[in-house]
């Protein structure tokens, strides 16, 4: 063996020391067997990470990316009408720093919402017009209006709610869940991504798959995005003349020098490689049957709205989910661009809710149906929320948000979260929380918890230091948990 081999064969053996003592990994290499030879675990939460007895199996976050107006579907305001085209109080306001493309307006003036609002549901919650469906099922879920973050701008705001940091690089959410719990199913991943087409502003901020990357977590844990058009996943289908036998034999011979080179160099990164390939084999299998919605029966198809025929579509992607869900996938994001109205809030914003209007309450409804809410949470918002005061021209009938990260809305259902219920509140003008404020931090750190997971003892040991999705921070939110 040469200097070289035993050099990195000697920090590998550090490396696995340091987790196996410190992080996971003993807790992980102690649950794999014989038939897991992929590098799953079995699903169980090892003891030192439990906080009690988790509520859910699976979680789904339907993810609004650009940020919703909180004004104009959940937070309603009704004194705004009598400061129409008033400037933003600067006390209000208290300094707060802005976005560039409203730091040089010379006004702030305020533009309340075009939309009107009903009460709903026993809790008497306050809904939007735009979203009818989602105001019929107001007593399964439990809308918190008092989210928060530091982030300002999409990118940043993103990586931080899906990662728990600002900064790209670290393990998003889905990721900690499949490191720390496995899968159910070894036919599918046990983490799938969605990117749905929007009817919105078509000139959405980009995404990234770093959003659902594993970031220094071993490459096996992130995951796995479906595309809209064509082979749901890229290469999974066997190249014209290649059989499945003779893949079969290629990937047999592909892991044998696979294992040779983790046997000679150490890398937890060869094993990923292994376990990959086998996934996508057997992902042509599973695959073609998960997509396939011709079996699911009339009147749920109609449930989920006319566009579920339609591959790519938010409809189609919700019942896809559910799909997903109940063959043991263990947490799916759905990411629905077109967000950002920075302008032409009348007509963007309606095509938007009506993009995920219905297929939302389907997906809630159909869990329910099939006994599947009861373990399975489901959340749904964006990463901030928007100014009440107007970017750009200001008519009655129609105005622009800008970014704002001092409040928004998002609402939660199913896995032991309080139904019919309200959670925290801001003040008359949509900018500032006056009760019960929930960091993103406490919003993640509930998220494991009805997983079964002890946020503060979910680790991996990397350059030196213990990281965790929450970071030093996060409360749960007990108060919303039944």
């Amino acid at each position: 063996m040469s200097l070289s081999q035993q050099h990195m064969l000697a920090e590998t053996r550090r490396h696995f020391f340091a987790k196996g003592a410190m992080g996971l990994g003993t807790a992980a290499l102690a649950s794999l067997n014989a038939d897991n030879a992929s590098g799953m675990a079995t699903g169980e939460v090892p003891e030192f990470l439990r906080q009690y007895a988790p509520k859910a199996k699976r979680a789904v976050w339907l993810f609004m990316a650009g940020a919703p107006c909180q004004q104009d579907t959940f937070d309603y305001k009704p004194a705004m009408d009598d400061w129409y085209d008033k400037d933003l109080p600067e006390s209000v306001r208290n300094g707060q720093r802005l976005t560039t493309m409203t730091s040089k307006q010379k006004r702030f003036p305020i533009a309340p919402s075009k939309f009107k609002f009903n009460r709903h549901g026993e809790s008497g919650a306050w809904v939007s017009e735009l979203l009818p469906y989602t105001a019929s099922m107001m007593d399964d879920l439990c809308v918190i209006r008092s989210m928060h973050t530091e982030a300002i701008n999409h990118d940043p705001a993103i990586t931080y709610i899906c990662t728990g940091h600002q900064l790209p690089g670290r393990p998003s959410l889905g990721s900690w869940l499949s490191y720390g719990l496995g899968a159910e199913n070894r036919e599918l991943p046990s983490f799938m991504v969605m990117t749905p087409s929007w009817s919105g502003r078509q000139t959405a901020q980009a995404l990234y798959n770093r959003l659902w990357g594993a970031g220094f977590l071993p490459s096996r844990y992130s995951g796995v995005g479906l595309r809209r058009e064509g082979d749901p996943v890229l290469y999974l289908s066997n190249p014209d003349g290649v059989s499945d036998i003779a893949r079969r034999r290629m990937l047999d011979r592909l892991a044998k020098m696979n294992q040779q080179t983790l046997d000679t160099v150490g890398d937890p990164e060869t094993q990923a490689r292994i376990a990959q390939y086998e996934m996508a084999f057997r992902m042509q299998t599973s695959m073609p049957e998960l997509m396939s919605i011709q079996g699911e029966p009339k009147s749920v198809q109609e449930m989920y709205g006319p566009e579920v025929t339609q591959p790519g579509t938010f409809a189609a992607s919700c019942l896809l989910a559910r799909r997903m869900l109940e063959r043991g996938v263990r947490f799916v994001q759905l990411f629905h661009r077109g967000w950002d109205q920075h302008g032409d809030v009348a007509n963007s914003l309606p095509a938007q809710c009506k993009d995920i209007d219905q297929p939302s309450w389907a997906l809630v409804q159909d869990l329910k149906l099939r006994g599947l809410l009861d373990d399975t949470l489901v959340i749904w918002g964006g990463e901030f929320g928007r100014t009440v005061y107007c970017q750009g021209k200001l008519s009655r009938d129609n105005y622009g948000r800008d970014h704002h990260p001092r409040c928004f809305s998002i609402w939660m259902a199913g896995a032991g979260i309080k139904a019919g219920m309200v959670y925290g509140a801001t003040d008359e003008f949509s900018y500032n929380i006056t009760e019960k404020p929930v960091h993103i931090h406490d919003l993640n750190a509930t998220i494991l918890q009805q997983l079964g997971i002890n946020h503060e003892r979910l680790t991996y040991r990397f350059q030196g230091r213990d990281f965790r999705l929450t970071d030093v921070h996060g409360e749960v939110v007990t108060d919303v948990l039944a």
